[in-house]
């Protein structure tokens, strides 16, 4: 699945398929300027930044159990937003801080570093890799992802897929290659 966030003329919290295929709106109400996504993918949460409601919230993959983290005037200055253990990390785009807040206890929240300059945080670690299963999208003894000529994407399983094209290109009949 690929989350994400939009702000436009409705603002919301999204995901589909990496294909593009089965979009559905997950948060779409009390929510006005989401700018910063993070997933927990073992639990299966998604945590988004408010910067208008100056809140950090968090549901489930479906949309349900919804919370509020922390809520404050701070938020409106943060950017950026990870995922490890017990915290959410982000970046303090006022003083170029890297915080840490607790994600069960919000009031928790530690400066750890300044940065130069940063405008998004990424957490990598090995236990926040999921193994990789075998999957639709794995290249063929032809050297083609998935058998497709450009782009495959999965679709709504690991064992489907979409095949695209680049820019300039249109996908034959075949579904497969692009001309």
């Amino acid at each position: 699945k690929l989350f994400f966030t939009d702000y436009g003329n409705a603002a919301k919290v999204e995901r589909c398929d990496m294909d593009g295929m089965n979009r559905t709106w997950i948060v779409d109400s009390k929510i006005e300027q989401p700018t910063a996504l993070a997933l927990d993918l073992i639990n299966k949460y998604v945590y988004w930044l408010d910067i208008y409601l100056e809140s950090v919230e968090v549901v489930d993959y479906q949309g349900r159990r919804r919370q509020t983290i922390t809520k404050g005037r701070q938020i409106r200055h943060l950017v950026g937003l990870a995922v490890f253990e017990n915290y959410l990390y982000t970046i303090n785009s006022d003083n170029l801080s890297i915080l840490q807040i607790n994600r069960y206890n919000g009031t928790d929240v530690q400066a750890l570093a300044r940065l130069d300059n940063a405008k998004e945080i990424r957490v990598y670690q090995k236990r926040t890799q999921s193994a990789v299963r075998s999957h639709a999208c794995e290249v063929d003894p032809y050297g083609m992802p998935g058998g497709c000529s450009h782009i495959c994407l999965l679709s709504s399983s690991y064992k489907a897929r979409t095949c695209r094209c680049r820019t300039g290109f249109i996908l034959g009949s075949d579904g497969r290659s692009c001309k």
